[in-house]
């Protein structure tokens, strides 16, 4: 079930029913056990295939986590269950707290509608899994063991708030979580159901990691990355195709979020697609904090057009 990754460093893929469809999870060796970095999705399959990495003999010394997604915080109340302390940033539990909130699932519905969604769908309930306090939190900049070294905390917003790669300079090895995949870009989104500039936060981070100088990453989907700085290049580089793209479609009329997200992704008319319509939308909030398209409302629903 473990793939060794490399010296002391083992994958468990965790797979799940939709979204990213699997979840990489991370064993890093240590005197007391073994670190986990990140847990995969809540599922009754996740649990089995994590309980036979238990039975199978595995000390866990503590869990880990990049950020507070349901597919990568899934397990961590389970695992403290089990008796494993669980270790987020103090941002991720301010997240977490989000989630708890009896008003997330309207704060959402709002954010939707508002931006032309009409036909709402309804969301699994994620709440459980965020109902635990985490055992240790660390603050920006504070260093975390992980297995038997200790790895630098990089703050990188954008994909979520609280995100956070791990980084051994010694070894110029970074835990990437979902800060840079190999094979897709990222989604920006506004996962809490609040309006920000999460793109423009991304791209800050974009530039950020890159002054960490990295042989080998590995990431929270797919494959590891050798050409670290390429394919961090290569995704700010198709960040800025697709705002280019976005302006064209509202340089002359007025469009909401879903409406940009049909011509853009060639989704099926008022179908709402998480995924590719929070790209859009974050794309046109940073279009619009530029000054470079306008904002206007009417019953309620925004539109975007090219000022």
């Amino acid at each position: 079930m473990l793939t060794k990754v490399t010296e002391g460093i083992y994958l468990l893929v965790v797979q799940y029913r939709g979204g990213m469809g699997a979840t990489n999870c991370y064993l890093v060796k240590g005197e007391n056990g073994y670190t986990i970095i990140d847990t995969g999705v809540y599922s009754q399959q996740a649990i089995e295939t994590w309980q036979k990495v238990l039975d199978s003999g595995i000390d866990v010394e503590k869990v880990v986590l990049t950020h507070v997604h349901q597919d990568h915080i899934g397990l961590a109340k389970w695992f403290q269950n089990k008796g494993v302390p669980i270790i987020v940033s103090k941002i991720g539990l301010g997240e977490m707290e989000k989630h708890r909130h009896p008003d997330f699932e309207k704060r959402m519905t709002r954010l939707l509608k508002s931006h032309g969604v009409t036909d709402v769908p309804k969301r699994l309930d994620w709440s459980n899994i965020y109902q635990f306090e985490p055992d240790t939190l660390f603050e920006l900049g504070e260093k975390v063991k992980i297995g038997n070294e200790w790895y630098e905390t990089i703050w990188t917003p954008g994909h979520s708030y609280d995100h956070f790669c791990f980084y051994n300079r010694e070894k110029k090895l970074m835990f990437a979580g979902d800060h840079v995949l190999r094979e897709i870009s990222p989604v920006i989104g506004l996962w809490e159901g609040e309006e920000f500039n999460a793109l423009q936060y991304y791209l800050d981070s974009i530039d950020r990691i890159l002054q960490y100088s990295t042989d080998f990453a590995l990431t929270g989907h797919g494959e590891p990355i050798n050409n670290f700085k390429d394919r961090v290049l290569e995704i700010k580089d198709g960040h800025e195709k697709r705002l280019e793209q976005i302006y064209k479609i509202v340089k002359d009329e007025a469009k909401t979020a879903l409406e940009v997200t049909l011509e853009v992704y060639g989704v099926v008319k008022q179908k709402y697609l998480a995924s590719p319509f929070m790209a859009s939308l974050t794309r046109l909030i940073y279009l619009e904090e530029r000054g470079i398209v306008r904002r206007y409302e009417q019953n309620g629903v925004y539109t975007f057009k090219a000022t």
